[in-house]
């Protein structure tokens, strides 16, 4: 990774960024670099002589029409009163190394921009809002910024003139350097998403209040509870490319069995990076007694014949919607009695809870059907005493059920999370919602209470389930899910 040719003379070239007096700051410096300043000529040389690369005529970006409606929505919430979604920042991993970006979800979804540093401002007007974004915009040649600032053009990337964004967003742009000015002066009622801007939230600190801040947090978590036709069709990208993921990993299996969990985790990320943006969450690649942590994502493990593989993964596309799904795999491709009377169980308890997402239902009927299922099958094993009623009232089968049998999903895997009990656990099912049913059977290995051929074997099975008008639409049903067609199937992958 190169070095900046950030000068050690500040004065030698100026920030973008004014300071308090109104004066251009200079562009950090590197300490230790290798070049001591830049001369005039040098800095003169770099002014000039670079080709006209502005994009004209440009097509709107595919959710814009949504992105738009969504604000709309936004708007009729809170009338009146100025509202302010950040994307975000930069992260530093170590030093001068930052974390890869990934803009906040609230201002992702109102806008389809990913850029860092983007701000969503509505301000009230006569009627409803008017909506800015506002964005960096392209790099300054004459004050050497695009090649002198670790964050220069030449050092990161083109950035979109702030004219091609209004092309592409739909939504007049401005240069979000100015933001923060403007907001410290701003009257009237503010709400702003908290959490991902520090200098945005500065500049409102004596104009909001984490009360009515939250209120807006909740409505954009409720709004996305119901997916519109454009995320739907993103969800099933997600899934589709996630299927291709797990038939890459069965193909290499060999090989995880020669290295470890790692090499189940890389195979799969490079499905993700190919034809998405990344994973959706850390991959869960889970072989052996690893199967029985819920969120085992170190994947440093000894992948061995014999054993079980749960993997837990999802890719996450362009416009962040990301897939979840899991299966839980034989090694060496047939399952061992134990292990199918275990798989088997978490088939039937998922079959139930798939059957149980419909329209107008609840959202607990399908955990309740799931965890009904599971119970049963302890019972029946003799591993928990009945009756089955009495085990569901107390809970007991959660030593071995653990979690809960989904959630929503979207462009957080576990999406919506700011959403009121009584819309999200407590409401009911709508056309449009999307949700995970996962439910699943641990044994952990140092579990005295239960046979010792049980002991080390986790079991999961999740899919991504589209509430339809009429039912419901398995999204991830490219993945066989019985213990024979998933047989059949690595069988055909390796063969």
């Amino acid at each position: 990774m190169s070095e900046a040719l950030t000068p050690e003379t500040p004065e030698a070239v100026l920030d973008e960024t004014a300071d308090e007096a109104g004066e251009e700051e200079p562009i950090k410096q590197r300490k230790n670099g290798l070049y001591p300043g830049v001369s005039d000529e040098l800095a003169d040389s770099m002014k000039s002589g670079w080709a006209d690369t502005e994009l004209r005529g440009l097509t709107p970006i595919a959710q814009a029409e949504y992105t738009a409606a969504r604000r709309a929505a936004l708007s009729a919430r809170f009338p009146g009163e100025r509202l302010v979604i950040p994307a975000g920042n930069l992260k530093t991993r170590s030093n001068d190394t930052e974390y890869p970006f990934r803009a906040s979800v609230e201002y992702a979804y109102l806008t389809g921009n990913l850029t860092e540093d983007g701000v969503l401002v509505l301000e009230p007007a006569t009627e409803g809002h008017k909506a800015t974004i506002y964005l960096l915009p392209r790099s300054d040649r004459e004050n050497g910024e695009f090649w002198l600032s670790g964050q220069g053009e030449l050092w990161v990337g083109r950035r979109h003139s702030l004219a091609e964004a209004e092309q592409l967003y739909g939504i007049p742009a401005s240069d979000v350097r100015e933001l923060p000015a403007a907001l410290s002066e701003a009257t009237g009622p503010v709400r702003v998403v908290r959490g991902h801007d520090a200098a945005v939230e500065a500049a409102l600190t004596d104009k909001v209040t984490a009360e009515r801040d939250n209120e807006l947090r909740v409505f954009l978590s409720e709004a996305r509870l119901v997916k519109d036709a454009f995320e739907a069709g993103e969800l099933q990208k997600a899934v589709d490319s996630t299927v291709r993921g797990f038939e890459d990993v069965v193909k290499v299996l060999d090989k995880a069995e020669a290295t470890s969990e790692r090499y189940i985790e890389g195979t799969f990320f490079l499905r993700a990076r190919v034809e998405g943006n990344d994973i959706g969450y850390g991959s869960i690649c889970a072989a052996g007694p690893h199967a029985c942590t819920l969120h085992w994502v170190r994947n440093d493990g000894p992948v061995r014949s014999g054993d079980l593989l749960l993997l837990d993964a999802g890719v996450e596309t362009h416009t962040l919607y990301t897939a979840d799904v899991t299966r839980t795999l034989p090694v060496n491709g047939t399952y061992s009695e134990i292990q199918k009377k275990i798989y088997d169980a978490v088939y039937e308890a998922q079959e139930a809870g798939i059957a149980a997402v419909q329209p107008g239902a609840k959202y607990r009927d399908f955990h309740d059907a799931a965890q009904r299922v599971l119970t049963e099958k302890l019972v029946e094993w003799g591993l928990v005493e009945g009756p089955v009623e009495r085990v569901l009232e107390l809970g007991l089968q959660r030593r071995w059920t653990l979690h809960g049998t989904g959630h929503m999903l979207g462009m957080d895997v576990h999406d919506c999370a700011a959403a009121r009990t009584e819309t999200y656990v407590e409401g009911t099912l709508e056309p449009g919602m999307c949700l995970t049913v996962e439910p699943g059977l641990y044994f952990q290995a140092d579990d005295l209470t239960v046979p010792e051929e049980y002991r080390g074997i986790g079991v999961r099975i999740e899919d991504d389930i589209l509430v339809t008008e009429d039912g419901n639409r398995n999204l991830s049903d490219g993945l066989p899910r019985r213990s024979d067609e998933v047989e059949a199937w690595m069988a055909s992958l390796k063969g």
